[in-house]
């Protein structure tokens, strides 16, 4: 690039592009990431596994949250040395959904949430939802956070295999028209961050789900921001100009 900052093509002179910038699309995380559900899953996994009679600790559960279902049950299982088929683990799936439900009333935005996907929406930068979560959790939250008509939503139930591999992000940008090289992936946990990795986006982590910016950082976040209120402050950081 030349001391002016213009972007030169192999010839020299500058491209059709030089003079445009190039804005990522950004694919978001629900649960720890927008909304404040983190530990009313926790908690429904917690009643849904001691009802099948599993004890395990809440933090053991915790560490777990953002992994598919199925993924989910298989590691905690294995640190127990049950085993479990597939009938059980539906099972626990449809228990953990109607915990869940019920204590959904309680669930808010995070700070910044709507505000954040508003200014995206205004300066018209590409945005997608991607959870890992089914429609039937993940709906009633979505309602709160005052979406864009027409924003791409991918849950669990569209894509064979969910985080931490890449399919959910894929999708989302699919379903953008975005090449996920030019993606930022937004989440709270580790396995975003794998995700985003295996995807070949730039993954931003957040600290509202409860993972460390360490522990965010070594799973491959670029940045590590609190909450969506301070990602919306420091865009320009994640290459959205004002």
């Amino acid at each position: 690039m030349e001391p002016g900052g213009t972007e030169l093509t192999a010839t020299g002179k500058p491209g059709d592009y030089a003079n445009e910038p190039l804005v990522p699309a950004f694919l978001f995380d629900l649960d720890g990431t927008l909304i404040d559900s983190v530990y009313q899953h926790v908690l429904a996994w917690r009643e849904a596994l001691e009802k099948a009679g599993i004890e395990l600790s809440v933090w053991r559960i915790h560490r777990r949250i953002g992994m598919s279902g199925g993924l989910f049950i298989n590691a905690l299982l294995r640190e127990t040395g049950r085993d479990i088929d597939s009938l059980k683990a539906d099972e626990l799936r449809r228990l953990h959904a109607e915990a869940y439900n019920r204590q959904s009333k309680t669930v808010r935005p995070l700070p910044g949430a709507r505000e954040l996907l508003k200014h995206l929406a205004d300066l018209r930068v590409p945005h997608a939802i991607a959870t890992s979560g089914r429609l039937e959790t993940a709906g009633p939250n979505l309602k709160m956070l005052g979406l864009v008509p027409g924003t791409p939503v991918v849950t669990r139930d569209l894509v064979r295999y969910a985080k931490p591999d890449p399919h959910l992000f894929l999708e989302a940008a699919a379903q953008l028209g975005a090449p996920i090289t030019n993606s930022v992936v937004i989440g709270d946990s580790v396995w975003d961050m794998l995700a985003a990795r295996r995807a070949r986006a730039l993954g931003v982590g957040l600290l509202s789900g409860g993972y460390g910016a360490d522990e965010l950082e070594r799973a491959g976040a670029y940045r590590v921001y609190q909450d969506p209120a301070d990602l919306l402050v420091h865009l320009d950081e994640v290459g959205v100009r004002p």
